[in-house]
């Protein structure tokens, strides 16, 4: 048996009333989903155990399996190994965004998006004016990038720039949570406060700003760690070799340290208008081939979701399901063993709140072997009828995976 994960981040929602009271899930034309859930079982997945913020970085480590008590160490440091840079011992990484903030306030956690090319320079900018033998910047993907600090304390409470658009960027800067920890918060919130001094001048956000788009003036590092330590997915489940296809470093980060090949897709965005057909080409091809796992994640439907874009969203949900979903279905004659189609979101973003919740997503478990229950739809409620029911920590993984 082989398996695939297709993880839709974020596709989970609440009753939107301009939707007649259902969920982008419920109203989206998805008949490949539909196929997946009459052929296969459903259930509703805890993915982000009580006292954890309900991060990507928490729920794919839940849907991996991990005990992110033990394991989780903060988004920075996962994100830095899928871009190549090592955690020293004594080094602290964060995620580090490029936010655009306007009249005082978080307009948006993106700075509008900013592409690949306008970031670099400015992150370049930035370890220039700013980097030196305790702090470095790394550039990433558009508006996600590292910082790592030497010597630093990890005991600081940072607030995710997507969960407070609106709010007063003042009333979130880094607060210790012990003394011992007070210098880092206080180290953290210059560079932030000399960041905005020197990106507010820059050309390339001048030249933003006379375009009628978002400036990147600002950023906002948050979830602070150390390197972890985690077990790969082969010694936990016997696979032989796995993959992950991802346009999202954080995610490609996990798969690093589970163990999994990343695959790079041209034009994979993380949004709306990702490469679907790569992405998925490139899992077939792997299926086809020595891989007996990937993990296929989507970022798109989540973007929507932060950007309260409900049009959007339910797109986004169409696109996974005709050019991701279908042709993987109709490839599954092509190779040379059953596949095991494991189906579900990381966690709710609720376009009326426009940030991740912690409730329990649905998810679906579809394979030739699988005894199918009654449920005919993939969405919130009709997985809550699903066979599996409500499952949490490993559960999941250990229903699709059988240990070898």
């Amino acid at each position: 048996m082989k398996y695939i994960i297709v993880l839709g981040d974020g596709m989970a929602d609440e009753p939107i009333a301009t939707l007649g009271g259902k969920t982008p899930l419920q109203v989206a034309k998805t008949p490949t989903m539909d196929f997946l859930a009459k052929n296969g079982k459903l259930g509703i997945l805890e993915t982000v155990p009580n006292g954890f913020h309900p991060g990507s970085e928490i729920a794919n480590l839940s849907v991996l399996g991990y005990d992110v008590t033990k394991v989780f160490e903060g988004r920075g440091s996962l994100e830095a190994a899928s871009m190549g840079i090592e955690i020293l011992q004594d080094e602290m990484a964060m995620r580090c965004n490029l936010i655009c903030i306007e009249d005082g306030k978080i307009k948006n956690h993106s700075a509008g998006h900013i592409s690949n090319e306008e970031a670099l320079e400015l992150i370049n900018y930035l370890q220039q004016e700013l980097g030196d033998d305790r702090i470095s910047f790394y550039p990433g993907i558009s508006y996600r990038h590292l910082l790592k600090i030497k010597n630093a304390d990890k005991r600081i409470l940072c607030t995710p720039p997507h969960d407070v658009p609106g709010t007063p960027y003042k009333d979130v800067l880094i607060k210790h949570q012990i003394e011992e920890a007070s210098e880092t918060a206080t180290l953290i919130n210059d560079l932030i406060l000399k960041s905005q001094e020197l990106l507010s001048k820059h050309p390339i956000n001048q030249k933003r700003i006379l375009e009628g788009k978002d400036p990147a003036n600002s950023i906002w590092p948050w979830s602070p760690g150390y390197k972890p330590s985690m077990q790969k997915l082969s010694d936990l489940y016997g696979i032989s070799k796995g993959v992950v296809i991802s346009a999202v470093d954080l995610i490609k980060g996990i798969g690093v340290y589970a163990g999994l090949e990343p695959i790079d897709v041209d034009g994979a965005t993380g949004l709306y208008n990702t490469n679907y057909e790569g992405k998925i080409n490139a899992a077939i091809d792997a299926l086809r081939g020595d891989a007996d796992f990937v993990f296929l994640h989507i970022e798109a439907s989540d973007e929507a979701g932060h950007e309260g874009d409900v049009e959007l969203k339910v797109k986004t949900i169409e696109y996974l399901d005709s050019r991701v979903l279908k042709p993987l279905i109709n490839a599954l004659g092509s190779i040379n063993d059953d596949v095991a189609i494991a189906l579900l979101p990381d966690h709710p973003t609720p376009c009326r709140l426009r940030t991740h919740t912690s409730n329990p997503v649905p998810f679906l478990i579809y394979h030739k072997g699988i005894e199918a229950d009654d449920v005919d739809q993939f969405n919130e409620i009709s997985a809550q009828r699903g066979g599996f029911k409500l499952i949490k920590q490993d559960a999941f993984i250990r229903n699709l995976i059988v240990k070898k």
